[in-house]
């Protein structure tokens, strides 16, 4: 039943003006703001501690921003996943820095595209894979009834997706030797797979040392990239970004370090519409305790 409704959203919802989705969410987000719900508890959490400049106004300010943010993403998922390759970029208004994509692609040894969970990250993943090979990770959702769903969204465009075990990192290390581009989501706690500890505003975050380790072993160039949501759903803009210099260090604590600190220089710019509902300091270095206590 679940899955079905979910479906039937998706279609309804593509059969919708952007604009409308938007208002939707919006209109959802200032409900979520009445609620007790987990997420708003876990995004309250995490803007407390990394904004903590913020009065409690302008922390308020943020978190009802970002509920509403976050719920355009619910309703922008049909439009973003269903529509043909006209009508999806028709969605894309406007698009910066992509020189720098060309200019990495010219040097033979395949682009690492480092998009955190900011804007709409789908509309990446599809802008890309349809103008070059790419290929990412992909882990099945719980809801097993629309994976196939999603598989189908995400690959229409011709990206390729790779299971989140050793094959499917041999299958990047294989894209990038073909010169071709590679999506890593660098945001995620990789819990006890591979991780290390480094700040993340200002606070110590469990950091995947896939993606510096990718680089460094192919010496592909990195690149952090989103898709943000312009206002009055007029569409997105889509920003490629050169990393920090320091991700490319041999050391890999100082790769990570930079990494962290590109994501975190990106969310910035527009820092409601990131994942904030996300338990992202969810492992904590064995001094600290629980950071998502008493939620």
């Amino acid at each position: 039943m679940r899955a079905k409704l979910i479906k039937l959203i998706l279609i309804i919802s593509a059969r919708l003006p952007l604009r409308i989705n938007h208002l939707l969410g919006s209109l959802l987000g200032q409900l979520l703001m009445l609620t007790n719900s987990k997420q708003l508890r876990i995004a309250r959490r995490n803007l407390q501690r990394c904004f903590p400049a913020l009065n409690n106004e302008q922390q308020q300010n943020l978190l009802r921003r970002n509920m509403q943010e976050t719920a355009k993403t619910l309703f922008e998922s049909g439009p973003v996943w269903l529509a043909d390759k006209t009508n999806f970029f028709n969605m894309v208004q406007e698009v910066h820095g992509e020189q720098h994509l060309q200019q990495a692609l010219a040097k033979g040894n395949g682009v690492i595209l480092a998009c955190p969970h900011l804007g709409n990250w789908e509309v990446v993943n599809l802008y890309c894979s349809a103008r070059h090979a790419l290929t990412s990770l992909y882990r099945p959702p719980r809801l097993q009834a629309i994976d196939d769903l999603i598989r189908k969204a995400r690959e229409r465009f011709g990206a390729k997706l790779v299971p989140t075990n050793a094959k499917g990192v041999r299958g990047l290390f294989q894209a990038l030797a073909n010169n071709e581009l590679v999506m890593v989501l660098p945001d995620q706690d990789p819990r006890d797979k591979g991780g290390l500890f480094a700040p993340f505003f200002g606070i110590q975050a469990n950091t995947m040392t896939l993606l510096s380790r990718l680089s460094q072993k192919s010496n592909a160039e990195v690149l952090c990239c989103y898709a943000e949501r312009l206002p009055r759903g007029r569409g997105f803009a889509i920003h490629f970004l050169p990393a920090d210099a320091e991700l490319y260090a041999k050391d890999i604590n100082t790769s990570v370090t930079a990494l962290n600190r590109m994501v975190e220089q990106s969310i910035r710019q527009i820092a409601e519409q990131y994942q904030w509902g996300y338990k992202r300091f969810r492992s904590r270095p064995k001094s600290e305790k629980d950071f998502y206590s008493n939620l």
